[in-house]
């Protein structure tokens, strides 16, 4: 299962291409340019002189510049109509103030995303190329602000009934309160005055592998209180002590996971990962290399019993993950000082470590994939032009409650392991908790005045 099948690629490139990736070195243009090179070098090598180059690519114009042309059209008309969708449908955010009392597993919040997936399947195209009709992104938010901790959850005005109809009804004692003003406004979109930092986490490998899910922990069970495993515990208490002057907002952005179709608006069809799911399976399984070893007889494939306790677990987690609702996913994380200049690279690496608890070695886990920074300025960035622009463009897109960057796909499951209510083994004071479960008086009480 080394490297989940993926292909080993090109000698020395590729492995010169993945290093450059892990190093975070920004090499397109140059690899670009090299490779304009070795045409250049290779076609002067055979006699073309660099004019008749020019005036060969100038000749394949009508080729080559309707195609560049129709696709660039094509993507900024799909991103307008989309965005219009999006504003017209209007957007709410909630502070979910957690009940005293969490006795359900992550399974009911599981529930929640469930009822809440919503396709968005158009009727007809219009609908999809005019209307701009599409899945619209769910935004399930830990905000910290100086040690404060809140949960936020912001979805689309259509959906409003869908979530607080299934959250009280999954978690007695739940409060949801609807934001007249967004906790983000309190951050200039110019970010004057702040240390601003953001981070892109997602799933390391490919997303047909499941990360740990709270069946992993054993949390499916209910167990005690107290013997509780939640992974969500040690991320509250971290962002509980972060330093006043401090913000650490926590992202989680996932829409509806459907079929590339051109009535969908994609040029190329695609099936849901429910394929490539099996198609991993299938690998791990070896059926192919298996599919004639079957006894005599019976229906045993052999290549069933040559799977490890490992790659077994790992099979009945993807089989698992391909019957659940999946969700295009990505994460971000930002960090926010109101002093300048001030950058806490000791709590980047708390909040790395406790992604690492989703994590099964050689299956998946999460990890950043982008940042608004680079392991090389003096080579990415030397002039200090690229990291204000990214830290603007992910400022507007937390506030946007949009992504700029890559999704992977996730399941219900994985998804509300992540997210989810904790009980009370969650002991972080600042954590947001309705005082008292409410409740009526006793019809029995006295009415009138009493003799003592």
């Amino acid at each position: 299962m080394s490297g989940h099948g993926e292909s080993k690629g090109i000698p020395f490139i590729t492995p010169m291409l993945k290093w450059l990736d892990g190093e975070d070195l920004d090499y397109g243009l140059f690899a670009a340019g090299i490779g304009i090179i070795i045409i250049v070098f290779v076609l002067g090598k055979i006699g073309i002189s660099q004019s008749k180059m020019v005036t060969f690519a100038f000749a394949l114009s009508p080729i080559w510049l309707p195609y560049i042309t129709f696709h660039l059209f094509f993507q900024q008309w799909m991103y307008m109509v989309g965005k219009k969708f999006l504003v017209k449908g209007g957007r709410t955010i909630y502070e979910i103030k957690l009940p005293p009392d969490v006795f359900k597993s992550p399974e009911a919040m599981e529930f929640v995303f469930t009822q809440i997936y919503n396709a968005a399947s158009p009727d007809n195209l219009w609908e999809t190329y005019i209307d701009g009709k599409r899945p619209v992104f769910y935004s399930a938010e830990l905000v910290s602000r100086g040690g404060d901790v809140h949960f936020y959850f912001t979805l689309p005005n259509k959906f409003i009934y869908g979530f607080t109809d299934n959250m009280y009804a999954q978690y007695p004692g739940v409060e949801l309160r609807k934001l007249d003003i967004d906790y983000t406004a309190e951050i200039p979109l110019d970010l004057k005055g702040v240390s601003f930092m953001s981070f892109q986490f997602n799933k390391k490998e490919s997303e047909e592998f499941p990360i740990k899910t709270y069946i992993d922990f054993g949390m499916d069970k209910l167990p005690k209180e107290e013997e509780k495993v939640d992974p969500m515990t040690p991320m509250l208490e971290m962002l509980a002590g972060i330093k006043p002057h401090q913000q650490i907002w926590v992202q989680f952005l996932f829409k509806a996971h459907r079929k590339k179709t051109f009535k969908n608006g994609q040029l190329h069809s695609h099936s849901t990962w429910e394929k490539s799911i099996n198609d991993k399976v299938d690998e791990i399984m070896k059926r192919g290399a298996y599919a004639e070893k079957k006894t005599e007889g019976t229906n045993i494939d052999m290549g069933a019993s040559r799977l490890t306790t490992f790659e077994k677990d790992t099979v009945d987690a993807m089989q698992r993950n391909a019957g659940k609702y999946a969700f295009e996913f990505m994460c971000r994380l930002v960090y926010i000082s109101h002093k300048e200049n001030d950058y806490d690279g000791g709590l980047f690496s708390r909040f790395i470590r406790n992604f690492s608890q989703y994590e099964i070695r050689n299956r998946n886990g999460l990890g950043i994939l982008w940042r608004t920074d680079f392991n090389y300025n003096w080579f990415s960035d030397p002039f200090n032009k690229r990291r204000p622009v990214m830290k603007a463009h992910e400022i507007h897109g937390y506030k946007a409650r949009d992504h700029h960057g890559m999704t992977k796909i996730m399941s219900a499951e994985e998804m509300a392991t992540i997210f989810h209510l904790p009980g009370k083994v969650a002991l972080t004071p600042t954590l947001n908790r309705v005082p008292s479960t409410r409740g009526e008086a006793p019809s029995n009480l006295p009415t009138g005045p009493m003799n003592l």
